[in-house]
């Protein structure tokens, strides 16, 4: 129904504006009357006329008398007759009297009076015809003189219609005319205001306007449903024709935002009919809403100068950069549409309002993209062995790898919170798209997602810092990549591993079951030791650590559940304080509080008393006792033996090591005299890294397999076991007392300079050392020089490894970054990519 009013509204438009185009001669508008009687006589209900009432001709009334018949062919396509009435001499009735003949015109609605003009007010066809149209149309047109008047107005519309308020100088003129024939047409559609209080006009701008010129504004009343909510304003930018407020109420009538899913080509809106251009936002469905918001807020800017169109890629297949986020279509006849990359809504405004700045762009990205080619093809013509970083070549080389992110939910400012309780937990990616670790991290998140498909209570979702940097400084990230746990009444799990696929879904998976996990009776408890664990945790081979508490230790009870909340996802715990407690303890010759360490599935179970009750005691005892007696070096699991500072005793091997080698080496690991040192092994076809540190060792790969002796933390010297004796655990132990005697010589000494990376971005380890400092996920094969703490005295004399540092995110919540208006970064429409200057200030930044 509207549509129909629409088009018949523009249709009468249309007819008048053509009907006060075309030139007529004479006064055929004009209707003449022999006398009062006859007029009144034939005056018909309903139907409007302006009458005058003359005498005779005198020569001073002939310019009224010429404007006024002048003025009946534009009344007339109103409807409204203007007739000449002549006064026989001797009639002096009110109308014939001397003083409103040719003084006054009368008009009438039927035979009803409605309003009394003098002749002076009605100096040409203008002000005929304003007046004439403000009299009639009384209802559709208030007057108001104050601000309090208009408000009053306004609240009396909000959810109701819009309003048309309108400032001119003075009755009478081009623009009042023009005013009162738009209230003809559109004042069953909108309410006009009118007023010409030049103080009322500066009351309502911000600005100061010209009071000598007419202006209009367009009151979006209709969208204000909030009483204390103020009408948006839309001033006309043009002069005050009839065209140009039929053109303006037009746009305004039409969409804010049109959403499009065809080819773009093919579109055309109400603004390219009218003459004025079409910006596309391209959007994506990760984003929409954001997209969304971004093109309500360009369309309220552009307002009454462009229309806005959201244009979904998913939708429409373009030929275009995927990074363009902005399309520009002017209403001029075979001219391709333009797609621009452009940062923020601002560029947007300027594009439309300085037709310059459209080349300009083009110029700048063009340019930018011939750089980028460039920088393309010498990045392939050169080997990849320069690349400055291992993680940057690894992304280089796989960057045309689409990634299956299919199953990880896409996180915004709009849809963050809610998401979080669709789960029972939720895990979320923070990271950079522009950003090769976070892309690296991204690849195995993808990983993580295809393993873990199907997986009850877990949701993979993930948000791009660069794209929502206000919710990564809410959620209180600043570094990149960052994974969190979240746990509807917790406080987030940061994730503080290793940033393989193994290491992150071994973490989910065990972040699903409480640690510790609590155990009701002697025979879950017994059960829990032997391997017989929930089936979330049954496909972990993890070691097992058994806390056991009488009532009597609720302090390190207390301490114990403390210390599970921070090894929560790293470790596999349970705890039981029931009544006969003190029984199972003493089976494993220890009493409460004690910890129970199975390893194997149970077949080794071994019980430690704990004399320490403090957290971060009991954090670091947890850790130094999971680490393995006799353990095969990694690059996930190097940190942590770096943690202990102590020297190597390694052995590089081809491939597994026989098993007496490993029977000589365990035997060894097990003295307790021998904790000093960390005997391990490095299997170069698992971790082929080795090969770089025998290198550096050595002028010559050695051959295999070779047992050495590396002090990291003191001098840096490497010793290398005879190699023509067999590696035996009491010729192993000569040979060291031989070393600590001073009476062997080192095979090379490590340089002093630092194993930095060669970036400050990628110091992983100094980045993760406040929170967690013996995991890093950016672990250099060679141990670092990276300082950490002396682990503390465990209860049986030995010393234990571990860390002071939790996991927990801290109470203290950080201040949001403000953020604009919304809708002001055009951060959702494509994948932008930072200039290189920029990007280590973005980093910075996060």
């Amino acid at each position: 129904m509207s549509a129909q009013k629409d088009r018949w509204v523009s249709s009468l438009v249309f007819l008048l504006l053509c009907a006060s185009s075309i030139p007529r001669s004479g006064s055929v508008g004009l209707q003449q009357e022999p006398s009062p009687q006859h007029y009144f006589s034939g005056l018909e209900a309903g139907k409007a006329s302006l009458a005058f009432f003359t005498p005779g001709v005198s020569p001073g009334a002939q310019p009224f008398l010429e404007q006024i018949e002048s003025s009946a062919e534009a009344l007339q396509d109103y409807g409204i007759s203007v007739v000449k009435v002549n006064c026989p001499k001797e009639d002096v009735s009110r109308y014939c009297g001397k003083e409103n003949a040719l003084r006054k015109a009368f008009l009438f609605r039927g035979n009803r009076l409605i309003r009394e003009f003098p002749t002076d007010a009605l100096f040409d066809v203008n002000s005929i015809v304003a007046n004439v149209l403000f009299a009639l149309l009384f209802n559709e047109v208030k007057y108001v003189e104050t601000l309090a008047d208009l408000e009053n107005t306004e609240n009396v519309l909000k959810g109701k219609s819009n309003m048309v308020f309108a400032y001119v100088p003075a009755t009478g003129t081009a623009e009042h005319r023009a005013v009162m024939e738009a209230a003809f047409v559109y004042g069953t559609i909108h309410q006009f205001v009118l007023t010409t209080e030049a103080a009322l006009l500066k009351a309502t701008s911000h600005d100061d306007p010209d009071v000598s010129s007419a202006w209009l504004l367009f009151c979006h009343c209709q969208q204000a449903t909030d009483p204390a909510q103020p009408c948006r304003r839309t001033a006309l930018g043009q002069p005050l024709t009839l065209l140009n407020i039929h053109r303006h109420l037009k746009l305004m009538g039409a969409p804010l935002v049109t959403e499009v899913a065809e080819d773009p080509e093919k579109i055309s809106t109400v603004h390219l009919q009218l003459g004025l251009p079409l910006v596309f936002i391209l959007s994506q469905k990760e984003t929409y809403e954001a997209d969304r918001r971004t093109a309500e807020f360009v369309a309220w800017q552009l307002l009454g100068k462009a229309g806005v169109a959201l244009l979904s890629r998913d939708l429409v297949d373009l030929n275009v950069l995927h990074r363009s986020n902005v399309a520009l279509k002017t209403p001029d006849e075979g001219m391709p549409i333009q797609y621009l990359v452009l940062e923020d809504t601002d560029e947007v405004i300027t594009l439309v309002e300085d037709k310059n700045k459209v080349k300009q762009i083009q110029e700048d990205d063009q340019q930018e993209e011939e750089e980028e080619e460039e920088d393309e093809d010498e990045k392939e013509n050169n080997n990849q062995d320069i690349q400055d970083d291992q993680v940057v070549e690894a992304v280089s080389r796989d960057k045309k790898r689409e990634l299956p992110l299919e199953q990880i939910l896409v996180l915004t400012e709009e849809n963050f919170h809610s998401s979080l309780s669709e789960a029972a937990r939720t895990v979320v990616l923070f990271y950079a798209s522009w950003e090769a670790v976070s892309l690296a991290v991204l690849r195995s998140y993808s990983e993580v997602a295809a393993h873990l498909k199907g997986t009850p209570g877990v949701l993979l979702c993930r948000v791009n810092c660069w794209d929502w940097p206000g919710l990564c400084s809410q959620e209180n990230v600043t570094q990149f990549p960052t994974i969190k746990i979240y746990k509807e009444g917790q406080q987030p799990v940061t994730y503080d591993g290793m940033w393989g696929t193994e290491e992150l879904s071994s973490f989910i998976l065990l972040s699903r079951v409480s640690c510790p996990l609590k155990l009701a009776t002697m025979d879950e408890a017994e059960g829990y030791l032997r391997g017989e664990f929930p089936s979330e945790l049954s496909s972990h081979p993890h070691t097992s650590l058994l806390g056991v508490f009488s009532t009597a230790t609720s302090e390190a009870r207390e301490a114990f559940e403390e210390a599970g909340n921070i090894l929560s996802g790293h470790v596999r715990m349970g705890m039981y304080f029931e009544d006969d407690a003190l029984a199972l303890s003493r089976k494993y010759s220890v009493s409460p509080p004690a910890l129970l360490l199975a390893r194997s599935g149970g077949q080794s179970i071994e019980g430690i008393a704990l004399s320490e009750h403090g957290v971060q005691d009991m954090v670091q005892m947890v850790r130094y006792k999971l680490l393995d007696i006799f353990p095969e070096i990694t690059v996930p699991n190097l940190p942590r033996y770096l943690q202990l500072r102590k020297p190597f005793l390694i052995l590089f091997s081809a491939g597994d090591i026989s098993q007496m080698e490993s029977k000589e080496m365990l035997k060894l690991a097990k003295r307790r005299a021998q904790q000093a040192f960390v005997a391990c092994w490095l299997n170069l076809k698992k971790t082929p890294v080795g090969h770089g540190i025998l290198r550096k060792y050595f002028s010559t790969m050695p051959s295999l397999p070779v047992l050495l002796w590396v002090n990291l933390h003191a001098g840096g010297q490497v010793f290398r076991f005879p190699p023509e004796q067999s590696i035996t655990e009491m010729k192993i132990l000569a040979w060291l007392e031989r070393l600590q005697a001073g009476l062997e010589i080192p095979s090379s000494t490590l340089s002093e300079e630092d194993w930095k990376p060669p970036l400050p971005a990628y110091d992983f380890l100094q980045m993760m050392e406040p929170s967690v400092p013996e995991l890093s996920p950016h672990a250099s094969p060679h141990p670092g020089d990276t300082p950490v703490p002396h682990p503390p005295k465990s209860p049986g004399g030995d010393t234990a490894g571990g860390d002071t540092a939790t996991r927990e995110e801290s109470s203290q919540e950080s201040t949001a970054e403000e953020v604009g208006s919304p809708g002001r970064d055009l951060r959702g429409t494509a994948p932008r990519l930072a200039a290189r200057d920029k990007q280590g200030k973005r980093h910075g930044e996060l």
